[in-house]
């Protein structure tokens, strides 16, 4: 996109906003507020009416902010300002400064997902000469990459203090394909409480280590059981249910029987499969089978698992508002489901037509060297421009 004139004006405005919103260190770890700060700067320049929306704590915030009138029936472009950690990785850049080749552009949350933010912020000034009949909001939410908790306070104002949205499209990247479904994801911090005793008397104590390997086998093998019960649908990919346990640690020394042993645990479910379904089965094996030997000898042995996280998958809504504007918009007659899970579910949770369409690929996503590609860019902003045509 350039004319004889020089390079395309929408990008020009893009990249400038993407350089900047990638010089904020957004981990989510970390506060948002610099860069929310930034972004309000902005928006008050250009006359946009916005609604700042703190954090319980204070140190994060979303933001909401409306071009077009202040009606319900509108079209929320909804994205994230947190950016995953990126300690440990081997990046060739800053990977907080903005680096461009012919092609792409580098930077932490250049996919995941700045980029889309700063397309749509920089879209602003053309949907405010576009005379929308329906308004085009804005959505930055925070914590997207832990909890997806980050918009729940906005959505909750829909249709009382905001204006509540026909439609919602969530940039995720998906190389502007529309996506109408991916699968939830549940993560749980699992604790056995054992009782030291030497090694030589096990009938003396209990031992948490072991107590925990067992679980985690039938984790294992609830999740071959899922596998063979597959994907009805036939359009994810794994075809079927997840189950992963990524951490385990415990115990003192080899001579002692461990006194605690802790594993972290997840599951990604698909669309229409009951969230907790693998803690169920989970707490019914523990109490049934692992509980009754763990407390032979200890009777202070005990099991406990937490809930961290629950993240609601997006199920088919096939014509709904948003599936029909997107495609439309993408110029496609297919939808796609993704393989991650996104803030999506919340919106659609809260009743309001939701699909996940924007520039990209997940694979650059979490990476070092994260990047975008500039051709992905350059059809993000003419999807922004097919939106405004389509509400004015």
């Amino acid at each position: 996109m350039s004319s004889a004139n020089g390079p395309e004006p929408g990008l020009v405005a893009t990249l400038d906003l993407l350089e900047r919103l990638i010089s904020f260190d957004t981990e989510s770890s970390k506060s948002n507020l610099d860069l929310v700060a930034a972004v309000e700067a902005y928006l008050s320049g250009l006359g946009v009416d916005y609604v700042k929306i703190p954090n319980s704590a204070g140190d994060k915030a979303a933001l909401f902010a409306t071009i077009g009138p202040k009606v319900d029936g509108g079209v929320v472009l909804s994205g994230h300002t947190d950016v995953v950690p990126v300690e440990g990785q081997a990046w060739t850049s800053d990977p907080f400064t903005l680096r461009r080749t012919e092609h792409r552009v580098y930077g932490r949350g250049a996919c995941d997902m700045k980029g889309f933010d700063a397309i749509c912020l920089a879209m602003i000034p053309e949907f405010q000469k576009a005379r929308l009949s329906r308004p085009i909001h804005i959505l930055l939410s925070y914590d997207e990459e832990t909890t997806c908790l980050g918009p729940l306070d906005a959505i909750a104002r829909f249709g009382v203090e905001l204006p509540r949205p026909g439609a919602v499209l969530v940039g995720e990247p998906t190389l502007m394909q529309v996506a109408d479904a991916h699968k939830s994801v549940a993560t749980y911090r699992t604790t056995v409480h054992g009782h030291e005793a030497h090694s030589s008397k096990p009938n003396l104590g209990a031992n948490a280590i072991e107590a925990a390997c067992d679980l985690v086998t039938e984790l294992y093998r609830f999740a071959a059981a899922l596998v063979e019960q597959g994907d009805p649908s036939g359009r994810f990919d794994p075809p079927f249910s997840t189950i992963q346990v990524g951490t385990i640690h415990g115990g003192t020394a080899r001579n002692i029987l461990a006194k605690q042993c802790v594993f972290h645990w997840e599951f990604r479910a698909l669309p229409g499969v009951p969230q907790d379904l693998a803690l169920r089965h989970f707490e019914e094996y523990a109490a049934r089978v692992v509980a009754p030997k763990l407390t032979r000898y200890a009777k202070d042995a005990f099991i406990e698992t937490l809930t961290e996280v629950e993240v609601p998958g997006l199920r088919p809504e096939p014509g709904s508002p948003a599936e029909t504007l997107a495609l439309k918009l993408a110029h496609s007659n297919r939808t796609i489901t993704v393989p991650f899970a996104s803030e999506a579910g919340q919106f659609q949770l809260a009743e309001v037509p939701t699909v996940v369409c924007g520039p990209g690929s997940i694979d650059q996503a979490h990476q070092p060297d994260e990047y975008i590609e500039i051709a992905q860019i350059e059809a993000g902003i003419a999807f922004m421009r097919r939106l405004a045509a389509e509400l004015s």
